[in-house]
């Protein structure tokens, strides 16, 4: 049977991309000590800051980045495939992309995967959040392999769009991935019924590190960083909002043998609505 260490690394991240780069710095050792080959971290490692004016000023290119930078000779110091869940750069015309990377064990960049679905939404508690305003969304979907296993991207609000996990996971993806800014209310209510449903629907494994707390900018986010086996069961959760490592092991055959007993993702037919045919959205898997 495959083994697979894996982690998922809860932050706070606050404005200054130096001081989150150093969290991240001995949250991601702490989990490579723990036996950890896959460590990710979660959406807007490297900042989170909702001045928008703010941000604008410490956008970089993703080559000047010093967030990836730092996760680049993090994961060659380590050894390891280090997945920064997300953190914001620079893409031409004042926007932003909200960009996860994965960099292998030699440091090398293996996949990059901007955010796809904009998180436009107005809560019951006056929360308005446009992410369209700041970031341009992506129109590519992305697995990459991992040491021999097949990962698929995704960032926070992508979870909603069971889609797009489907067409991961038939693009062979076992692991999928959504770490996020999930807010206090949302993840309250929707949080952990999305990671179970993504992972039964597809017979995968899902890993969501998340932002936890009350952070500097004012925005409270929901902790709770979870990973959840092919059959829906928790495997390992941070119990609260509170920076710290999720730690699990996973047995990869469990992926076929989940995907064995319901076949769902086989037994998939085409259809119709009202007359029409149901299509993708324009989104392809790479």
């Amino acid at each position: 049977m495959s083994e697979l260490v894996v982690a998922a690394i809860q932050m706070r991240s606050g404005v200054s991309p130096q001081t989150n780069i150093a969290v991240m710095d001995d949250l991601v050792r702490e989990a490579a000590s723990r036996g950890a080959r896959y460590v990710q971290t979660p959406e807007m490692t490297g900042a989170v800051q909702r001045d928008r004016a703010a941000l604008q000023q410490m956008l970089r290119s993703e080559t000047d980045d010093p967030v990836l930078a730092a996760a680049s000779a993090l994961a060659a110091e380590l050894g390891i495939h280090l997945h920064i869940g997300s953190t914001a750069v620079a893409a031409g015309d004042g926007m932003a992309a909200n960009r996860g990377v994965v960099f292998g064990p030699d440091g090398g960049l293996l996949a990059r995967y901007d955010k796809i679905h904009m998180f436009d939404v107005n809560l019951d508690n006056g929360e308005s959040w446009r992410e369209s305003a700041l970031y341009r969304p992506g129109d590519v979907a992305q697995t990459v392999d991992i040491g021999g296993t097949r990962l698929g991207m995704g960032i926070c609000y992508d979870i909603r769009f069971p889609d797009l996990f489907r067409d991961l996971a038939l693009a062979g993806a076992e692991i999928l991935t959504a770490p996020a800014a999930f807010t206090r209310q949302t993840g309250e209510a929707h949080w952990h019924v999305l990671q179970r449903a993504r992972a039964i629907e597809n017979g995968a494994f899902v890993i969501s590190a998340a932002q936890g707390g009350v952070h500097e900018d004012g925005r409270e986010t929901y902790g709770h960083s979870i990973i959840v086996d092919p059959w829906g069961r928790v495997l390992a959760e941070a119990k609260g909002d509170d920076p710290g490592v999720v730690i699990a092991s996973l047995a990869l055959d469990e992926v076929k043998a989940a995907r064995a007993k319901i076949p769902n993702l086989k037994n998939a037919r085409n259809y119709r609505v009202d007359g029409q045919q149901k299509m993708a959205e324009g989104v392809r898997v790479a």
